[in-house]
């Protein structure tokens, strides 16, 4: 199963300045709880803007056409190459960047979505449309003294 994990806005914004925009823990708690155990693909941008490189207990494979030094990683040059090396019952998660996500919405079977309530004043990064996907779950919270914004994780099925 392949999936895709991001965190967006209400306009599909996903970053800025190769960052994050939003910092919510329980997203990141989310984050951690799906993919722990599993297959990680980043391209070679959100692999460099990990605080400390591969993620611990996750196969981590980077999509990089030029580089190949991305210690701890597994590097394909195409997301079509790293998934032929994925065994059929492997759960892979993509997790970023904006471009590796335009390729993967292509193939992939879900997406795990924290959509935030906010529209960022900057961004330059943007989650693809996702419109023609149905919920399949749908989980709201508040803001509160950790979570600067109501959010909700959503997962998404074609």
């Amino acid at each position: 199963m392949i999936t895709i994990i991001a965190a967006v806005a209400r306009n599909r914004a996903i970053g800025f300045e190769n960052k994050l925009i939003y910092w919510l823990p329980n997203d990141l708690k989310r984050f951690k709880q799906l993919t722990t155990g599993h297959t990680i693909i980043m391209g070679s941008n959100t692999f460099r803007s990990l605080p400390k490189g591969a993620l611990p207990n996750r196969r981590n494979v980077v999509l990089s056409r030029r580089n190949k030094d991305f210690p701890g990683c597994d590097v394909y040059s195409s997301l079509e190459e790293a998934l032929k090396h994925c065994a059929p019952d492997e759960e892979v998660y993509i997790i970023g960047g904006a471009s590796v996500y335009r390729q993967a919405i292509k193939v992939a079977d879900r997406l795990c979505l924290t959509e935030i309530d906010d529209v960022p004043e900057h961004a330059d990064t943007f989650f693809p449309d996702y419109s023609d996907w149905h919920i399949e779950t749908k989980e709201t919270h508040p803001k509160d003294e950790r979570h600067a914004f109501e959010y909700a994780f959503v997962d998404y099925v074609r």
